[in-house]
């Protein structure tokens, strides 16, 4: 049996899909299933020259012999879910639990036109804020009240429980980040709900007894997109001058870039219980890194990075990302066992 939690330990963006993706070629899981709360979230995925970018299937779409399921914790969009379904070819794979929330064209209205949500809080528009509200409120519909998802209805719970039960791997997939977290980020410049490792487990009806693993992905330039407190940002002309530009993957609005924040690893590791790290982006730190595979040969720079890392996680970095493709990457987590 092996279970393992994936979840980003600064403010979402931290390159969880690759690491992800990277995981499931390797460990071979019969399952992945997703937390988090729904298709605010974006996950990218480089195969190639090919990026995906995805917002209700997981990001271990790319291994194409697991199931791939969204626990019951997830808000879903049946528009979202079809079009990714249709786009990335995995009709057959993908699995709704039937408690899921459903968004209603009436909650992305209600979130675009809050000027609280959209403004201040910095939204990105989905509805899932006010579908999660009304969830709580016991108004929301779930999925197995949708027809058009009748063809994906799965007891997710049970099915991770059957996989474990039969010495199967299960991945389980966080969505944002710590710092965005309902309970635990910078409120009220958050979430519509915690995004720890123990809330994905949870999304997912896996109890905590049999979560095995928990790997924090940290980024080397950690950053943010909309509103809210960055105690490390640098400014834009800074991070553009180190030619460091992104963009959210739903939002498409421009990324806030800030340094290394020790302080808010060490927390995040703590809070999320994590046994593993993976670090990425560490090719910015020193170029010469992009690429590598070997952990030997990555420059000094770098390893001095990642031992300062550790100290502030407090825990073994045993995935380092060296680039945006799947296959740049080290993984050492068997010399670490």
């Amino acid at each position: 049996m092996s279970c393992t939690i994936i979840v980003g330990g600064f403010f979402g963006d931290e390159g969880k899909g690759k690491v992800v993706a990277h995981i499931a070629h390797k460990d071979k899981p019969v399952i992945i299933s997703r937390g988090g709360v729904g298709p605010n979230a974006g996950h990218t995925v480089q195969v190639g020259t090919k990026e995906y970018g995805v917002r209700m299937v997981p990001s271990g779409f790319v291994y194409k012999d697991a199931k791939l399921c969204i626990g019951s914790g997830v808000l879903v969009d049946p528009r979202v879910l079809e079009h990714e379904v249709e786009t990335l070819g995995v009709r057959g794979r993908v699995f709704v639990d039937k408690r899921c929330g459903i968004i209603t064209e009436d909650h992305i209205a209600r979130d675009k036109g809050s000027a609280h949500l959209s403004q201040k809080i910095g939204s990105t528009g989905s509805g899932c804020g006010p579908a999660n509200s009304d969830r709580v409120m016991r108004l929301s519909p779930q999925a197995k009240d949708v027809p058009e998802l009748k063809e994906y209805l799965l007891d997710v719970p049970k099915a991770i429980d059957d996989a474990l039960k039969m010495n199967e791997t299960v991945l389980l997939e966080g969505t944002q980040g710590f710092g965005i977290s309902l309970y635990y980020g910078t409120y009220p410049f958050v979430t519509s709900k915690d995004t720890s490792a123990s809330q994905i487990a949870a999304d997912n009806g896996v109890g905590p007894t049999k979560v095995d693993d928990v790997i924090v992905v940290f980024k080397a330039y950690p950053t943010r997109v909309g509103e809210g407190p960055f105690s490390t940002e640098m400014t834009a002309d800074t991070s553009d001058a180190m030619g460091i530009q992104e963009f959210g993957t739903v939002t498409h609005r421009k990324r806030r870039i800030g340094g290394w924040d020790g302080d808010m690893a060490r927390y995040s590791a703590m809070i999320n219980g994590c046994t593993q790290a993976a670090i990425t982006g560490i090719d910015r730190i020193d170029k010469d890194c992009f690429g590598i595979t070997d952990y030997a040969k990555l420059t000094k720079k770098a390893k001095d990075f990642i031992k300062q890392a550790e100290e502030d996680i407090g825990c073994p970095v045993a995935l380092i990302s060296t680039g945006p493709e799947i296959t740049q990457i080290i993984d050492i987590r068997n010399e670490l066992r």
